[in-house]
């Protein structure tokens, strides 16, 4: 079934083309304000401009060629040139039918020419537990993922963890001297506080130069690719992944072990992009260190930018791994286009990678490399969101906090229900009450992370999207116990007829899902999904409100059921589907 903005704006193309015999964008989109209609066509001032004739006489020559009666009724023009367009009761009812026979993907296509899209995110530290700060990349990438996906094109999730480097001899040599059954028996080994692990080792190395020359050691060792110090670096690799991998699946986090590729992978590729770039003259030695100088790029005195490659000790950096995995992704993965989501800290990093990658031809103007940049999650108090000792939160006590908090609700509003349907709905409403409170706000901004405002349940949260689906689910129940065929009326509809503005205001909604997913896609922002939600979610309250379901009149239960159904199936796929959070049918 196609967009319904992309018809509209097929057919006001074609009308503006067979006006003037030339192409000018129609630029339909929703109209702001109901009472100017459903959808506006704001292209004819820009084409007006360029002809140099009156916008409203072209308006009114272009509406009266436009074929567009079996959708709307007739357009009306507004203010300079604005085309005002109205949908026709009888169209929205055959939308909801078709939407109906496809419950699957309620009735949207794939598009027509799907690409390779690699999207780069979470990023968690071996040897290091997993906090707040990794919240944003892991749930935004994983929903840029979804929709990705879902929209057809073939999604390469990429975890580009930070397993290499030499803080790892210092890690080897610790876990090697504590528990010297490791080098025998890897798997007898536990590593029950990673952060503190990782505090003892560092403590170790910087007080002790025995120990600190051992572990330099142990580096030389692991480049070498020494037997048993690569074993106890893999152990402390899986012991770290044991520690990220139930955080994945606590928040619905699609990926998986063999989605990453770490520091690790492309180590011995780094020099052969140092060469790379040296023999096409684009990487120069400049005090020692071989950098490149991407045009645009100034510090603080004006003097040109370095992105250096390799330091002055022959060490690399982040850069050049960051530039091989680029190319890898490139000549290996076929991308065509590379998706980084990161806070917007390293924009200049990226910027400078994604130029160096241009100047190497890497790129060919073929593939898309896009950073998608978050703001930062904030405490009460306006700051960087800290414990009450100033520490960094955990994100697994995060969670766990945020799933407690939901279940003293649910045991306050539901304390007849069993105990593991209740923990069941905590663990949906906890989780989804944090990650939907991210994806809602504007991921350029800022945000304020407050339990009780993202517990609630009015307002654009999850519970009220949950509560909304829970609802409807409830009239489901209702139905059965009066011995209402749902399935059996709604397969049977042939045609639908509107007696009340709420049924038609949420048929309106329920018809633009196709355009909110598209939205979020291109412009990987999830806060448009949600304000589609919420928006869904409030026009279902109206006509829930307005509009008896079940005492409804035999003529126009049908329709009614069917708006109950199509919003319950199009509220949970969206956040379960899309947004990877859960959908209890109880609250």
């Amino acid at each position: 079934m196609k967009k319904l903005s992309d018809i509209l704006e097929q057919r006001v193309s074609q009308a503006i083309r067979k006006t003037t015999g030339q192409d000018f964008p129609a630029i339909v989109r929703a109209a702001a304000d109901p009472k100017f209609g459903d959808y506006q066509a704001n292209g004819i001032m820009a084409a007006a401009k360029a002809l140099r004739t009156n916008p409203r006489k072209l308006a009114e020559q272009v509406v009266a060629v436009l074929e567009i009666e079996d959708i709307c009724q007739t357009p009306e023009i507004a203010g300079p040139g604005f085309i005002n367009l109205r949908l026709k009761d009888e169209f929205l009812a055959a939308r909801l039918l078709e939407i109906n026979i496809d419950k699957e993907r309620l009735g949207i296509e794939k598009i027509d020419t799907p690409q390779t899209v690699v999207v780069d995110y979470s990023g968690p530290n071996i040897a290091k537990q997993m906090h707040v700060g990794h919240l944003r990349s892991t749930i935004i990438g994983d929903c840029i993922a979804r929709l990705y996906e879902f929209e057809g094109h073939r999604v390469i999730r990429q975890n580009h963890i930070g397993d290499w480097g030499t803080q790892f001899g210092m890690l080897i040599a610790y876990l090697k001297k504590q528990n010297p059954q490791v080098l025998q028996d890897p798997a007898s080994v536990r590593i029950a506080d990673l952060e503190q692990f990782y505090q003892d080792a560092k403590r170790l190395s910087d007080n002790d130069e025995t120990f600190a020359a051992t572990a330099r050691a142990e580096v030389v060792k692991l480049h070498n690719h020494d037997q048993q110090t690569i074993g106890v670096w893999r152990h402390i690799v899986e012991e770290s992944r044991r520690h990220y991998q139930p955080i994945y699946e606590q928040l619905s986090v699609t990926l998986k072990p063999e989605d990453e590729r770490g520091e690790s992978f492309y180590a011995d590729k780094l020099a052969d992009v140092v060469k790379q770039l040296r023999e096409q003259g684009l990487a120069v030695e400049s005090e020692g260190a071989v950098c490149i100088f991407p045009e645009g790029f100034f510090n603080k005195e004006g003097q040109p930018l370095p992105f250096i490659i390799q330091k002055s000790d022959g060490a690399f950096l982040y850069a050049t791994t960051d530039l091989a995995a680029l190319r890898f992704r490139i000549d290996q993965l076929h991308a065509d286009k590379i998706i980084y989501v990161t806070d917007a800290r390293q924009a200049q990093h990226f910027q400078m990678l994604f130029a160096v990658a241009k100047m190497a031809g890497w790129t060919q103007d073929r593939v898309e490399l896009l950073h998608v940049m978050f703001g930062t999650m904030l405490g009460e108090d306006g700051k960087p969101f800290k414990t009450r000792t100033g520490g960094t939160v955990k994100l697994k006590e995060l969670l766990e906090e945020a799933v407690d908090r939901a279940r003293r609700v649910v045991d306050e509003k539901n304390p007849d229900l069993p105990q593991e349907q209740k923990q069941q709905i905590a663990r949906a409403v906890g989780i989804g009450a944090v990650k939907y409170a991210d994806y809602a706000n504007n991921r350029n901004s800022d945000y304020v992370f407050s339990f009780d405002k993202m517990l609630a349940m009015e307002g654009n949260t999850a519970p009220y999207m949950q509560y909304a689906y829970a609802r409807i689910k409830s009239i489901e129940r209702k139905a059965a116990g009066k011995d209402v065929d749902i399935e059996g009326e709604l397969a049977n509809l042939a045609a639908l007829s509107f007696a009340e503005p709420a049924e038609k205001e949420l048929a309106k909604i329920l018809v633009t899902y196709d355009q909110a997913i598209q939205a979020a896609a291109q412009e990987c922002r999830p806060n448009y999904l949600t304000a589609y939600l919420y928006d869904l979610s409030q026009a279902f309250s109206r006509f829930y409100n307005a509009c008896p379901v079940l005492q409804a009149q035999a003529s126009q239960r049908p329709l009614r059921l069917l708006l109950c159904d199509l919003t319950a199936r199009t509220i949970r796929h969206g956040l379960k589907n899309l947004l990877g959070i859960d959908v209890p049918e109880k609250m």
